[in-house]
């Protein structure tokens, strides 16, 4: 029997080419090696304001895309989170072990409340929605961006106070990150993260961006005061290029220097360009063809729920005979 991964991704701003390379590329890469479940977390998407039309829109189009990345139904469970209810429930119950503590350090709910006028408690309960997520289905392998390792750790923390409390419940998941390109940083900005909430039209490369859009967006890129790339004081904005450059063609890391040493920036950027829109054409190409059917995706959606609900049944089914809560016989 295979073993089972989850990961998710939220419904808001336009995936872009950190999402893809950071953790979408893994997970159509890995799906036939585990029972996978990649799950579109619109739950997770409310704990902030979201316009209700467009949040719908953004869900249907996101599964567009995870299908033209590669997300095979046949193989692999695509599902909206708030599509199987148990999503919601496990986490009321994990949120009842959780020390508030524990989710005031997390350095995400930090940042983002500092940035609000008024914090809504969902916030601070996202990462016990998220531990929800992934012991709902008793995931072992977690495929997940490097910003997410501290609440992959604290998922840990609770299902090991949780199954201390009321026994041997959840497995303990571990995460499973991409050798390369699991940190890509944005263009105008390479000392912050790529994000898909930055405003900005020099930030970001969105997977949807017109080609010609790409090209320019990667030849303003930020690089550094050399003329050329040198490996021992390239700033970070030269090293984004070469880990988008590396990730986009999985060339090896030994042969980077070969390649790029003493190399000029605009010739840098061209290449680095032009590696970038030979993946994104295709990728384009194949999201017209999936969304052409405008009943498509959501009956991918539909079956994907349809198919993962009894395992999470199952789990909240148990989690609530081990506390004692009712269950019908």
């Amino acid at each position: 029997m295979k073993a089972r991964v989850f990961s998710g991704i939220q419904p808001t701003g336009s995936p872009h080419i950190g999402n893809y390379l950071g953790a979408l590329k893994n997970w159509a890469r890995m799906q036939y090696d585990f029972e996978s479940i990649y799950c579109i977390v619109d739950l997770h998407a409310i704990t902030l304001y979201q316009d209700p039309k467009e949040l719908r829109q953004k869900i249907e189009e996101l599964a567009g895309m995870l299908l033209a990345i590669g997300i095979d139904p046949q193989h692999s469970s695509l599902m909206v989170q708030s599509s199987v209810p148990e999503h919601a429930e496990l986490a009321w119950m994990l949120t009842c072990v959780t020390p508030v503590g524990w989710l005031e350090r997390m350095t995400q709910y930090k940042a983002k409340a500092a940035a609000q006028e008024t914090v809504g408690d969902g916030l601070l309960q996202y990462p016990v929605l998220m531990a929800a997520d992934i012991l709902l289905y008793n995931a072992a392998k977690v495929p997940v961006g490097d910003d997410q390792s501290q609440h992959l750790e604290l998922t840990r923390d609770i299902a090991q106070r949780f199954n201390s409390l009321y026994g041997e419940v959840f497995v303990m998941p571990e995460t499973r990150l991409p050798e390369v390109g699991a940190r890509i940083m944005g263009l105008d900005d390479p000392e912050k993260k790529m994000s898909k909430s930055t405003p900005g039209s020099a930030h970001a490369i969105h997977l949807l961006d017109p080609l010609d859009q790409v090209r320019k967006k990667i030849m303003r890129a930020t690089t550094d005061s050399n003329p050329a790339v040198d490996f021992e004081t390239m700033g970070p904005g030269v090293r984004n290029l070469l880990s988008i450059y590396q990730a986009f063609t999985e060339t090896a890391t030994d042969r980077m220097a070969g390649i790029f040493g003493g190399m000029r920036y605009g010739d840098l950027k061209k290449t680095v360009a032009d590696a970038v829109i030979a993946s994104l054409e295709p990728l384009q190409q194949r999201y017209k063809e999936i969304t052409s059917d405008p009943h498509y995706v959501s009956k991918v959606l539909d079956a994907g729920a349809e198919r993962v609900s009894p395992w999470a049944r199952e789990t909240v089914r148990e989690a609530k005979k081990a506390m004692g809560l009712y269950t019908s016989r």
